[in-house]
């Protein structure tokens, strides 16, 4: 359980959260929200076996979605995850089928720029461009607080080694073991990601900016807050 004490710490070491989203995509985001996978294929309404396969299904590549009433938007690739590794580090009750779908219904972010640029870095993103939107933590937890799911771990990555995961990665704030992960991680590794459910639809009351970022190099500021306004 995370006390109020523990989760003032958290949030004063982690003032900032940041997501990594595809590039020219914050367009997109400003207006209809940042939206999971399973929100995004609400939207667009796709049905059936091609829903299954994005939702289901590791994604190789970025997935495209087009509608003839709403903008071309793109489902991001799960690149630096497979089959093969979660086979080997999801406990038998569970399928990597069911873990997609676990990862497909949350939007991600890390809690610290570390994080976000040993990301940009890895080897299947170093030489893209991205959206990296950066978020003021206090208010969207505050905001968000029953849908926010907090992992101890990166959740979508099995390589180069596949860390042991399960139903339990992810919990709710009051259920996170905070205390355990202080005894044994420094400030800022405590907690690796936070998720909320489904999306954030509006996603602008908590920006702070967005950077348009090759590897860890800012190429420019695609949006920021102006005099307190967005």
């Amino acid at each position: 359980m995370v006390t109020k004490d523990e989760l003032k710490e958290l949030l004063s070491d982690c003032p900032t959260l940041y997501h990594m989203a595809e590039h020219g995509s914050w367009a997109f985001i400003r207006e209809r929200g940042l939206l999971s996978t399973t929100a995004l294929l609400d939207l667009y309404g796709i049905e059936g076996i091609v829903r299954a396969k994005i939702e289901a299904e590791r994604r190789p590549e970025g997935v495209p979605l087009t509608h003839s009433d709403l903008p071309r938007a793109v489902i991001r690739d799960q690149s630096p995850m497979d089959d093969v590794g979660l086979r080997r580090c999801l406990p038998t009750h569970m399928t990597p089928s069911d873990w997609y779908r676990v990862l497909n219904s949350k939007v991600f972010f890390w809690l610290t720029r570390a994080r976000l640029l040993l990301l940009l870095n890895a080897g299947a993103y170093r030489n893209k461009r991205h959206d990296v939107i950066e978020i003021k933590s206090r208010p969207l937890v505050e905001a968000y607080c029953k849908k926010i799911w907090l992992s101890p771990m990166n959740s979508g990555c099995t390589k180069p080694f596949p860390h042991p995961r399960d139903e339990r990665t992810f919990r709710r704030i009051i259920d996170y073991p905070y205390s355990e992960r202080r005894r044994i991680k420094k400030r800022g590794e405590r907690v690796v990601e936070l998720a909320v459910d489904y999306g954030i639809l509006d996603i602008r009351a908590f920006m702070l900016r967005v950077v348009e970022m090759r590897g860890s190099d800012e190429i420019r500021t695609i949006d920021r807050i102006r005099n307190g306004s967005k």
